[in-house]
């Protein structure tokens, strides 16, 4: 007979960062690295005032953000053609393989939770580049 491992609650006090491929830096949280999760991520990013994420998506995953504070516009859509802004209390979500771009059009940073259904947090990333100059500077 096998030996099943303990499952354990993990409390996480996020206080360590990290760079992610979009350009932006995450508080860390919930992920595979950081509890062994193995079906969501969940992090706690701040956009800096005039902050752009570089243009990617997240193949085969879904993205759900929860804005807390502060404003972020998004581009998305294959050639980033729809623009979407999202103000604390809103939730916003992305479907798995939507090219997208946030970034902070406002004054205040911009708060928000962010979760994914890929537990490591940076694998399913692809920057693309070719949409960079599809939308104002």
């Amino acid at each position: 007979m096998s030996e099943t491992k303990p499952r354990e609650c993990r409390l996480i006090r996020p206080d360590e960062t990290y760079d992610g491929k979009q350009g932006f830096r995450y508080l860390a949280g919930i992920s595979a690295e950081t509890v062994g999760s193995s079906g969501i991520c969940m992090h706690l990013l701040t956009i800096p005032p005039g902050g752009r994420a570089k243009a990617h998506l997240h193949e085969s995953h879904e993205t759900a953000i929860y804005v807390i504070s502060g404003t972020s516009g998004t581009w998305y859509g294959d050639r980033l053609e729809h623009h979407a802004v999202v103000a604390a209390g809103d939730l916003f979500y992305i479907p798995a393989g939507v090219p997208h771009l946030p970034y902070n059009p406002g004054t205040e940073p911009c708060v928000a939770i962010i979760a994914r259904t890929d537990p490591n947090e940076q694998e399913s990333v692809v920057l693309r580049p070719d949409l960079e100059a599809m939308v104002p500077a």
